[in-house]
C-alpha cells in the first residue's frame, strides 16, 4: 500500500512573488521556486511560492518568459511589481544597474527582498540598499548562492568545529573564459555604468564572500586589477587579503582564462589540517587532517563525497551518492529564504544578508583603491 499524501503535507501558506529579470539568473531562481513544493522537507513551515508577475524590458520576450516559467502575468514596468498587493517577496534578478532603485522601492513598500549579487555597483550604493532594508524591517537576502553548496557548508562546519585547528591561510580563484573570445558580445557586464566593475564584482565578489563565510571579516587588501579585453571595466583581479583575526590569503578572478568555463577553487589551511573545494567537482570536499605518524602524513588529502542524508541540505534530496548540480544551490538558497520568512530561522549566518552584500562591495571598492594607489588599503565598514 502506498504512502498517504497527507503524511507529508505541503505548506499551506502561499507567498506571492514578483521577479525582475528573466535571463540567466531569473531562470535559476524560477527553477528553485518551482522545485520547492516537492523537495521541501515536511517539517518546514515555509510557504508555497506563487509566481504572480514577471518584469522585463522587452514586452514580447517578457510575456513569453512568463508563460514558460509559469507566472500569472508580465510587465515592463518594475514599479508594478513593487506596488502590487499580491506580491510579498520581490526577487530582483535583473542587471546590476537595476538593483538599487527597484530594490529600495520594494523595501519602502514593505516587501521582503531577494537581490542578486553584487548588491550594488559600489559600496556606497550597496550601503544605501542595506540601510533601506534595515529601516524597513523586512527579511532580506543577497544572492551569494555558493554558500548553499553542501560541500561549502560542510567546510564551514568543519572549520567551526576546530577540525583544521587555527586557520592561517585562505586562497580562492574564480576563473572563466567567455571574455577570452574576441567575438564575445559587448553586453551590460562590460559597461561600467551598468555593471559597476568587471571580473571583480561579477565573480571576484563570490570569492570574497566565501572568504568571509569560511574564515572571517577582511580588514585590509592589496590588489591589482587589469583591463585587457575592455577599457571600461576590469577583466582580471589579483589581491592579497588580511583577515581581522590574523589569517592572510589571496583572491584571484578573471574572465580571460582559456579553458576555464566556470572554475571556482578554494583552499583553507590550518594548524591541524586543510580543506579544498573545486566547483567542477561540486559534490566533493578534499580534507586533510594531520596525523601523528608518517603513515597518516603520507596519505594526504582524502575525498569526502558530500551526498549523505546527514550532510548539509541533503535531507530532502536523493539517496546517498546521487549527486547534485549547480542549479540546486538555488533550491537550497530559496528554501532557506522562505524558511526565514516563515520564522523557522534567520537569514544569517548561513545566508547572505544585505549587510553581507554591502561588506563584499566595500572590499571590492578597497581592491580598486589599492590598485589605483599601488598600496595596501584598509577596509572600513559603515553601520546601517
Amino acid at each position: 500500500m502506498g504512502t498517504r499524501a497527507d503524511e507529508d503535507p505541503l505548506p499551506t501558506a502561499v507567498l506571492g512573488i514578483g521577479m525582475l529579470g528573466h535571463g540567466f539568473m531569473g531562470k535559476a531562481h524560477v527553477h528553485a521556486l518551482r522545485s520547492f513544493s516537492y523537495l521541501a522537507p515536511s517539517q518546514s513551515n515555509a510557504p508555497e511560492p506563487r509566481l504572480v508577475a514577471l518584469g522585463g524590458h522587452d514586452p514580447e520576450r517578457t510575456a513569453a518568459a512568463a508563460r514558460r516559467y509559469g507566472f500569472e502575468c508580465s510587465t515592463t514596468d518594475w514599479r508594478k511589481l513593487v506596488t502590487d498587493p499580491e506580491i510579498a517577496l520581490f526577487d530582483n534578478a535583473g542587471p546590476n544597474d537595476l538593483h538599487a532603485e527597484p530594490t529600495m522601492a520594494a523595501l519602502r513598500a514593505g516587501k521582503h527582498v531577494l537581490c542578486e549579487k553584487p548588491l550594488g555597483r559600489t559600496a556606497a550604493e550597496s550601503h544605501a540598499i542595506w540601510s533601506a532594508a534595515e529601516a524597513a524591517g523586512v527579511v532580506h537576502m543577497c544572492g551569494f548562492n555558493y554558500r548553499f553548496v553542501p560541500a561549502i557548508r560542510l567546510a564551514r562546519e568543519l572549520i567551526e568545529a576546530g577540525e583544521l585547528g587555527e586557520v592561517h591561510r585562505f586562497r580562492a580563484a574564480y576563473l572563466q573564459d567567455w571574455l577570452a573570445d574576441p567575438e564575445a558580445p559587448h553586453g551590460w557586464r562590460l559597461d561600467r555604468d551598468r555593471a559597476g566593475s568587471g571580473a571583480l564584482g561579477d565573480i571576484g565578489a563570490h570569492a570574497i564572500d566565501l572568504a568571509r563565510f569560511l574564515v572571517g571579516e577582511i580588514a585590509a587588501v592589496d590588489g591589482r586589477v587589469g583591463a585587457i579585453r575592455t577599457v571600461e571595466v576590469d577583466d582580471s583581479v589579483e589581491a592579497t587579503i588580511e583577515f581581522a583575526d590574523g589569517p592572510t590569503g589571496s583572491i584571484s578572478a578573471s574572465r580571460l582564462c582559456h579553458g576555464r568555463r566556470n572554475s571556482l577553487t578554494l583552499e583553507v589551511n590550518g594548524t591541524k589540517g586543510s580543506l579544498a573545494f573545486d566547483l567542477e567537482r561540486l559534490n566533493e570536499l578534499q580534507l586533510y587532517v594531520a596525523g601523528s605518524g608518517p603513515t597518516e602524513r603520507a596519505q594526504g588529502f582524502r575525498r569526502v563525497l558530500v551526498t549523505d542524508r546527514d550532510h548539509p541540505y541533503l535531507d530532502h534530496w536523493w539517496p546517498p551518492g546521487h549527486t547534485l548540480g549547480w542549479a540546486d544551490t538555488f533550491v537550497h538558497e530559496l528554501h532557506h529564504l522562505l524558511g526565514a520568512l516563515a520564522g523557522d530561522h534567520e537569514v544569517a549566518p548561513y545566508g547572505a544578508t544585505f549587510e553581507d552584500g554591502y561588506r563584499a562591495a566595500e572590499i571590492c571598492d578597497a581592491v580598486l583603491r589599492s590598485s589605483a594607489s599601488g598600496a595596501r588599503e584598509p577596509v572600513a565598514y559603515r553601520p546601517a
